[in-house]
């Protein structure tokens, strides 16, 4: 290479999160959230703000701090968390990977930024697929690094296709661009001649993702003693104890640890490997959390609005759009609605037909609100009569949590007013999760001013509303959905069994 100029870096990602009970994801999710190919994608990473995935610009940065490079970027994609991705969909994305990486021939390293979970109609391990794409055009000695979000499902074939694997270590996430530098400075150490050896192991466990919080609890403890193990033992470049997505119903579910060790020292990443998974299997009974039920969930609502109780923050875990849900279940809104809980704000429900109405009839309108005109599952009419408080294009720049700093869309959104209730909901037309304060303040709200918040997410709104709702006044609740923690409500197809807590008789033996 030219080291005046630094090392050519390929940068390429595949953002995903697919769950096999929603409907398939399809090219106009992507395009709504981001598909950015070639030298946008650096003036985007080097931008103040952007709507790329948080690990691209804390890559740009660590690597321009460290010294000359030359970025080749080639495509990022990122739709939001759906079912899996329409085949003809995933083969343009390989297709578009394949022929920029071997355009821009010869490379000095890959940098993989994907999410970890996704897959496709026809593909099982659609990323594990695109890493082994990568490794045959780059070649056997080109050094890749690839970062994932906590919630991959990682094969066999995706840590034997890449050289480390950097996953992400807090939930919420506030940690990408961090694991990003990681894979920054890795990969200038393999640029140097460090060579990696890795070991990587799966468990019987797909652990409800309500139990995968990083502040505290068995999940929390895993992560502290692989980053003990980076601490204190130089031979380990990273250990990442990998959480797994357990609705996409595959083989390759499950809670992994991979570790990778410097100059290849397979013993060493072995013997860290086993030590976290036996650490991780011994608290496997742990891994259960109770939900709590939808009539006393309101009950403390309805308490609170009445200023007898602190405010309280319902989460509708069971309907997180972050995870594939369809945002658009009216559980608790019909419920809260019904019983004249006061001071009360939900969002964000997922209604394009009526946000496009609320914004055809205007600010200060008066009309039937007509939620999920067009059933399905889970998502059933609700009607009420509702005023129209405000109207917004649904773009703006996160400022806290996993957003913060980033631009987000909601599509054109409303805030309602239901009458009788004097509940507030707002509606927007992409499927996002309420995880930023932004989403509830460019509407108007004071979020201190509320006695009940609902929000449709499963564990990122901690990071974005922890300044009102402490975690001792957020209830979990039991309410049906495309992502209820409560596993026993699916229909498993694909999963490895058994497989613990669907199931209660299982048992793991140290690989031999």
């Amino acid at each position: 290479m030219d080291r005046g100029k630094g090392p050519r870096i390929a940068v390429l990602g595949l953002h995903l999160e697919a769950n096999a009970f929603a409907p398939p994801t399809i090219r106009e999710d992507f395009t709504r959230q981001c598909l950015e190919r070639g030298a946008a994608i650096t003036g985007l990473a080097r931008a103040e703000s952007s709507h790329l995935p948080g690990e691209i610009g804390g890559f740009y940065r660590r690597m321009d701090a460290a010294g000359p490079w030359q970025p080749v970027p080639v495509l990022i994609a990122a739709a939001p968390p759906g079912g899996p991705i329409e085949q003809a969909v995933f083969l343009d994305v390989l297709d578009e990977i394949r022929g920029g990486l071997a355009a821009a021939l010869p490379l000095d390293g890959v940098y993989i930024a994907s999410h970890g979970a996704s897959s496709a109609t026809g593909d099982e391990d659609s990323d594990g697929t695109l890493a082994s794409l990568v490794r045959r055009v780059v070649g056997p000695a080109t050094p890749i690094v690839c970062s994932h979000d906590l919630h991959c499902n990682v094969s066999e074939r995706l840590v034997e296709a890449v050289d480390a694997l950097v996953v992400y270590r807090t939930n919420p996430h506030v940690d990408m661009a961090e694991r990003a530098a990681e894979s920054a400075e890795l990969l200038r150490e393999m640029l140097a001649g460090m060579r990696t050896a890795k070991a990587f192991i799966r468990l019987p466990l797909t652990p409800p993702s309500v139990t995968l919080l990083t502040a505290a609890g068995p999940y929390a403890e895993a992560i502290q003693a692989a980053e003990a193990l980076m601490r204190t033992d130089r031979r380990i470049a990273n250990a990442s104890v990998a959480a797994g997505f357990v609705f996409s119903d595959l083989p390759k579910c499950g809670m992994t640890v991979t570790v990778t060790a410097r100059d290849g020292d397979a013993a060493a990443a072995e013997a860290a490997a086993r030590a976290l998974a036996r650490r991780v299997w011994a608290d496997h009974p742990r891994y259960r959390r109770a939900l709590t039920p939808l009539a006393e969930a309101v009950a403390r609502a309805v308490e609170a609005g009445r200023g007898d109780a602190p405010p309280v923050l319902l989460a509708d875990v069971a309907d997180n759009p972050g995870g594939g849900g369809r945002g658009s279940t009216t559980f608790l809104l019909r419920a809260l609605h019904e019983a004249g809980a006061e001071g009360v704000v939900a969002g964000v429900l997922v209604d394009p037909a009526l946000a496009a109405e609320a914004h055809g009839r205007g600010e200060g309108a008066a009309f039937e609100a007509v939620f999920n005109r067009v059933e399905s599952e889970f998502s059933h009419r609700f009607a009420a009569p509702a005023r129209v408080l405000a109207l917004r294009d649904g773009q703006d720049i996160g400022r806290r949590g996993i957003l913060a700093g980033r631009r987000f869309d909601l599509g054109p959104s409303a805030l309602l007013e239901l009458a009788g209730s004097g509940l507030r909901v707002v509606v927007a037309s992409l499927r996002r999760q309420l995880a930023e304060p932004r989403m509830l303040e460019m509407h108007g709200i004071d979020i201190a001013a509320l006695r009940c918040l609902v929000v449709k997410s499963r564990g990122h709104f901690r990071a974005g509303f922890d300044e009102h709702f402490p975690d001792a006044r957020i209830l979990e609740v039991d309410v049906p959905g495309l992502t209820s923690p409560v596993l026993g409500n699916f229909s498993w197809a694909r999963l490895p069994r058994p497989v613990y807590p669907i199931d209660q008789a299982v048992e793991w033996r140290e690989p031999g």
